[in-house]
Formats: structure tokens, C-alpha cells, sequence
């Protein structure tokens, strides 16, 4: 059984940056992916960055690109979200999913997720 536990959220300053981090456990795929979702309040569910553990390939919302960086450790079993130069619009609790094969940053392709984490940014 796969789990994901995310940590690293809290409240910062626009302009500010903050480090995200999904531990994962369990994960048997031969390929798949990693990504990272965020809903801010009255909103849906949005795809924010993925990572192809297979090509190594990244994606990311055209809304975090630049600004945001995916990665991750095998060693350690953890994907990261870097977040830089942070604005109010990017307050939101983050998720981490996984699913076998090919990235989507589309929610309803995945259905093993972590239980969030909050990330609050203040003008």
C-alpha cells in the first residue's frame, strides 16, 4: 500500500520562499509519477508540478512556472516542492498524489494522495 505524508507548509511573506516535502512509502511502481496538487480556498483542485519517475521528465502550471522546481530523492523516498517568490494567490493546501505511468496534472487521474499541507502567504 502506497502512503504519501507531506510536510513543510506555513506562513510566509510574498516574496518569500518555502520548501515542501512528500515522503512516499510503498511505492512498487516500475514507472510512474509524482505530482503535486494545491486548492485554495473556494477553488478546485489544481495540478501544480509533476515528475515522470521514468524519463525524469518535469511539468509544471503555467501559473508556478519559473517560480516552482520538483524534484526528487530516490535514497530518501521523498519528493520536494521548491516555491519561490510567493504570492497571496499561492496560498492553498498542497497535496502530493502518485499514480503508475504518465504524468497528468489532472486530479481525477490519480488516486493515492497524501493529506496535505498548508502553505499561507501574506501580502
Amino acid at each position: 500500500r502506497v502512503l504519501l505524508v507531506e510536510s513543510g507548509g506555513g506562513s510566509v511573506q510574498a516574496g518569500e520562499s518555502l520548501t515542501l516535502s512528500c515522503i512516499v512509502s510503498g511505492y512498487t511502481y516500475t514507472r510512474g509519477c509524482l505530482a503535486w496538487f494545491r486548492q485554495g480556498p473556494g477553488k478546485e483542485r489544481e495540478g501544480v508540478a509533476s515528475f515522470d519517475s521514468g524519463t525524469r521528465s518535469t511539468g509544471y502550471a503555467d501559473s508556478v512556472k519559473g517560480r516552482f522546481t520538483i524534484s526528487q530523492d530516490i535514497a530518501k523516498n521523498t519528493a520536494y516542492l521548491q516555491m519561490t517568490s510567493l504570492n497571496p494567490e499561492d496560498t492553498a493546501m498542497y497535496y502530493c498524489a502518485t499514480r503508475a505511468g504518465d504524468c497528468y496534472l489532472a486530479a481525477s487521474w490519480y488516486n493515492i494522495w497524501g493529506q496535505g499541507t498548508l502553505v499561507i502567504v501574506s501580502s
